[in-house]
């Protein structure tokens, strides 16, 4: 609109234009090109001088919020990243662990006490038996013959098994004979048991090697003598510390310069240990 104008001023009139009109009129658009290439320049430039200096704000990682959010976050790494190690303190006493720091309730009991075994056998029992009985003896001799009643007592050692070794003592008195003399018939020794040892009955045979010693004193006689006993029995096991026992033996004695024969039989409590 402006150019048109302008060209319109300088040609007022429509006519054969001379040669120094045409001159004017070159000058004229060559300055007109000019400003308007000067006008657009400063249009186009114009905005962005006028946003660079109507931009107050500082950067975002100058401001303070910056700031504040990268303090923040180097807060929360600090929270998952590991606690430093503590110093060791080389005073303290060591710790010691044990099995009484244990919960009772996840302490092992106790194990149970091993039952006695024999050392050669492969049955568990006891080794040692203690034997008590009532003892019933059939004497007979040519001085004289009695019915003597009394105690038999024995000790047994098991080896294994099967085998032991026995002591046997046996006390027994009768009414009076002679002129009021008291019959007492002692028997003492030790040899080999055998038994069968059952988990309920116990059969057994034993041999006794010893001495024996009797009252009443015969004339050019003494009172002491050999003895030799051999027999068996049987052991019924009521509970693993007692049996009932029975037994019967031949005694072969050597009083008043013969030889004896009798009989015994007798039956008590035995006790395992």
């Amino acid at each position: 609109m402006v150019l048109f104008t302008v060209a319109t001023w300088l040609n007022p009139c429509v006519g054969q234009p001379s040669e120094g009109s045409i001159m004017k009129r070159l000058f004229a658009s060559a300055f007109l090109l000019l400003g308007s290439v000067g006008v657009t320049q400063a249009q186009v430039s114009a905005p962005t001088l006028n946003i660079d200096r109507g931009n107050v704000a500082q950067e975002f990682s100058a401001t303070s919020a910056a700031k504040a959010t990268l303090q923040s976050d180097l807060a929360v790494a600090d929270t998952f990243s590991a606690p430093a190690a503590k110093p060791a303190n080389t005073f303290r006493a060591p710790v010691v662990a044990t099995a009484l720091a244990l919960p009772l309730d996840n302490a092992e009991p106790a194990a149970p006490s091993p039952r006695p075994r024999f050392l050669y056998g492969g049955r568990d029992d006891y080794r040692w038996q203690l034997g008590i009985a009532a003892s019933w003896l059939r004497f007979r001799s040519s001085v004289f013959n009695a019915n003597a009643i009394g105690i038999n007592t024995s000790v047994v050692y098991f080896t294994n098994d099967w085998f032991g070794v026995e002591g046997n003592i046996t006390a027994v008195f009768a009414s009076t004979i002679f002129a009021n003399e008291h019959v007492k018939i002692t028997t003492y020794g030790a040899g080999p048991k055998i038994a069968r040892r059952q988990k309920q009955w116990e059969p057994w045979l034993h041999a006794i090697f010893g001495g024996a010693h009797e009252q009443p004193q015969v004339i050019g006689q003494g009172r002491n003598s050999y003895a030799i006993k051999a027999g068996g029995g049987g052991d019924y096991r009521w509970n693993p510390r007692i049996s009932f026992r029975l037994e019967g033996d031949y005694v072969r004695t050597g009083f008043f310069s013969q030889s004896q024969n009798s009989f015994q039989i007798a039956g008590g409590v035995v006790f395992h240990f």
